[in-house]
């Protein structure tokens, strides 16, 4: 058995980072100047998108681009229940209202049926006069790095006009049919109602800037958010202080502070361009993981579509519980006394206190996602992770599974 613990998922930091932050340190910029821009320029034509807004986190990003496309109080937004709370925080913090529709079996994606539904029956109540607001936006979470059904979720968006903001935190660098998740705004919807996609940076990712985020859109919608994202302020400081900026700026929406600084971006610099090695590491630990997982009867192992190239951002298996002498939760303990570190993504939105008294929800209104959050475990999975430490993560699940296996 393992001698020491192993942690679910620990940043990868090299000299590269350190170098690049000790000479912001040095410079006249610590907070958002040449570095932030930088990093918006190298990511946009990383992703292939026409513009890039760096900010404080993925939360920030989700948060301005609902506020870009102009989603407010009386408006209603569709999203999944299996997600982050801060997916949903977001649409009820611009005084929206969330629709919450059930996931996919296979993938616990949104589920682009349930959005049909969710619209037609949204239409009859708005057409009554009764019930929530008109929907106007759509927020698809590409769970654990694998990218939604993009085609019939766009395709769902055109007909209806609807805004889509995506939360691709997990989906860096994922792909669906072939292109990268949020090259898809490069003209998907008109102005009125953008695509984007809101990335994460944080420690647990599959690239960090300890904390931050990109918005990825149109030049139009990502000049709308850049606003947003700092007071609503016309000017942002390095163009105020900058050798040829101005002192003059005015206020023109009741923004927020989401910034990203200089020290930060050093960070994502570097760690954007060993990406492609992170992402080999990470597809070779699944592979092995796979491999062994799909010998074990009591365990169902992640799927990967064949138009999807996931980010496997999470490792995330589902017990069989029908197969096994234990539950979720003792299966964790089991792991954790042979070292593993292991946590769960996510507890379904309507399970929660505040959604749950606030909307009435019941666990079984969502029933794919009630059941298959009781079953799921992500395990470690990041580049740092060596051999042994694979090895180490089988001959444990595998020995749990087979020790309290019916």
């Amino acid at each position: 058995m393992r001698e020491t613990f192993l942690s679910f998922s620990p940043p990868m930091l090299g000299d590269q980072e350190v170098d690049e932050v000790v000479d912001t340190l040095r410079s006249d910029w610590i907070t958002t100047g040449p570095k932030v821009k930088r990093f918006e320029e190298e990511f946009a034509s990383y992703i292939g998108a026409p513009a890039t807004l760096a900010v404080s986190s993925c939360t920030a990003a989700l948060h301005v681009g609902l506020a870009a496309a102009g989603i407010g109080p009386g408006d209603s937004v569709i999203s999944t229940p299996m997600t982050f709370c801060s997916s949903i925080h977001v649409i009820e913090q611009v005084g929206a209202t969330p629709i919450l529709v059930d996931v996919e079996p296979d993938t616990l994606n949104i589920d682009p049926s349930r959005i049909a539904e969710a619209l037609e029956k949204n239409a009859r109540s708005v057409g009554s006069g009764s019930g929530n607001g008109r929907v106007r936006a759509l927020v698809p979470v590409h769970l654990y790095g694998h990218a939604c059904d993009m085609d019939a979720i766009l395709g769902i968006a055109r007909e209806h006009g609807l805004a889509v903001i995506q939360d691709a935190a997990h989906a860096l660098p994922s792909m669906y049919n072939g292109r990268l998740i949020g090259s898809e705004s490069q003209g998907a919807g008109p102005s009125s109602a953008p695509i984007l996609a809101a990335y994460s940076f944080y420690a647990t990712k599959n690239m960090t800037t300890a904390e931050g985020g990109m918005l990825v859109g149109s030049r139009e919608a990502i000049d709308e958010a850049r606003v947003w994202s700092l007071h609503g302020m016309s000017h942002d400081a390095y163009k105020r202080y900058g050798a040829e900026g101005s002192w003059y700026y005015e206020v023109i929406r009741p923004g927020f502070k989401y910034n990203m600084t200089d020290i930060q971006a050093a960070i994502g610099l570097h760690q954007l361009g060993r990406l492609p090695w992170f992402q080999a590491r990470r597809r070779e630990v699944v592979r092995r993981y796979n491999e062994a997982f799909a010998r074990l009867d009591a365990l169902q192992i992640p799927v990967e579509r064949p138009d999807v190239q996931s980010a496997w951002h999470l490792y995330v298996i589902r017990l069989n519980l029908e197969m096994l002498r234990i539950d979720r939760g003792r299966f964790i303990e089991e792991l954790k006394l042979r070292n593993i570190g292991t946590s769960v993504h996510f507890i379904p939105i309507h399970l929660h206190p505040y959604y749950r008294d606030k909307y009435g929800y019941k666990p079984e209104d969502f029933p794919v996602a009630f059941r298959e959050y009781r079953r799921i475990i992500s395990l470690p999975l990041f580049p740092r992770m060596t051999d042994q430490d694979v090895d180490d993560v089988i001959e444990a699940v595998s020995d749990v599974a087979r020790t309290f296996r019916r």
